[in-house]
């Protein structure tokens, strides 16, 4: 089969389109035939190796996380899928490979795919999805009233978050430029920060969360003050805690390299009393679940700038680079 892989860590090299082996599947996996696959600066960020430290992948190594399509195997052990169904997934760490035709997918990671959405649509979907979740519904547990700052709306994560947090009851504040604010409006924000023009900080205050997602420690530090007493900011570009290194069953080693990367936020966030927590989503097809009767009853609508084909690979992932895609970039396999 035809994939993309990564042939060693770097920032100039490309992805290589390659002829590789058909997947194999154990009991408990699928394999599908991969109709689409949504594109993540996660995987930029895998190419460039900016995660090697806490996921050691071994190059080469096939590209991608998010995909939608068809399943054509079933493992022995498989009870919940059959042949023929349409699935998508945000594959699992140490499984990913979806820039290819074909990929053996745990059970566990999969879920029906939403009806009333083409493959392209699907495939956008479940790392966003499954992020805004786990950092919504999961950690802070949002109840229907609270203030949620969303950082980035017009992007992949924020347009999706921005719609999960309005059904959750949330009075939703986010940034963009001038340009997108009534776009992000129409996604259900109450109100739109131009982060050009406008100091968020002098806007916004008693704010139960933050979604954040800026990499720049002055707006992490400035995050936390418009934070009330108790209130948590949820970072998904970090630092990484030791909680994280603790979840993904790190060496104890690792756990102190994340103490000290994440000391200095939580200096802060205590001094401040509030809390800090850093996301580094998870595969998880109930959730997905949870996700598609969402998208089923029209409470949450796929955003897609563009699709690229499947030989422009390289180009979709530049183009998420620049970071001015609004919504999330696909590509079309099948």
């Amino acid at each position: 089969m035809k994939a993309y892989q990564i042939k060693k860590y770097s920032k100039d090299e490309p992805l290589y389109l390659s002829e590789v082996d058909l997947p194999s599947i154990k009991d408990n996996e699928v394999l599908v035939e991969i109709h689409a696959a949504g594109v993540n600066l996660l995987d930029t960020m895998i190419k460039t190796g900016e995660f090697k430290l806490f996921l050691p992948y071994k190059t080469p190594l096939v590209n991608g996380h998010d995909m939608a399509g068809t399943v054509i195997k079933i493992g022995a052990g498989v009870k919940g899928f059959k042949v023929g169904d349409e699935v998508y997934s945000r594959v699992g760490d140490y499984r990913i490979g979806t820039f290819a035709e074909y990929i053996a997918v745990q059970d566990s990671d999969i879920a029906l795919k939403p009806q009333k959405l083409s493959m392209l649509e699907a495939a956008s979907i479940p790392l966003v999805g499954l992020t805004a979740w786990q950092a919504l519904v999961e950690i802070a547990k949002i109840k229907k009233g609270q203030k949620v700052f969303i950082q980035a709306g017009s992007g992949g994560v924020g347009t999706f978050a921005i719609q999960l947090a309005k059904h959750l009851g949330a009075y939703v504040t986010t940034t963009t430029s001038a340009a997108n604010v009534n776009w992000v409006k129409d996604l259900g924000a109450d109100l739109v920060i131009d982060y050009r023009n406008e100091d968020f900080e002098t806007v916004l205050k008693e704010y139960d969360v933050v979604l954040h997602s800026n990499r720049d420690p002055k707006v992490m530090e400035a995050s936390f003050r418009i934070l009330k007493k108790g209130g948590v900011l949820i970072s998904l570009v970090g630092p990484p805690t030791p909680e994280f290194a603790e979840e993904i069953n790190l060496p104890w080693y690792f756990k102190l390299v994340t103490w000290l990367l994440s000391s200095k936020a939580k200096r802060y966030a205590q001094k401040l009393n509030v809390n800090y927590k850093f996301l580094f989503m998870r595969a998880e097809g109930s959730q997905l679940t949870a996700i598609t009767k969402l998208i089923e009853n029209g409470t949450i609508k796929p955003v897609i700038d563009k699709v690229f084909p499947f030989d422009q690979t390289n180009e979709a992932m530049a183009y998420v680079e620049t970071g001015r895609a609004k919504g999330k970039v696909v590509i079309s396999i099948k």
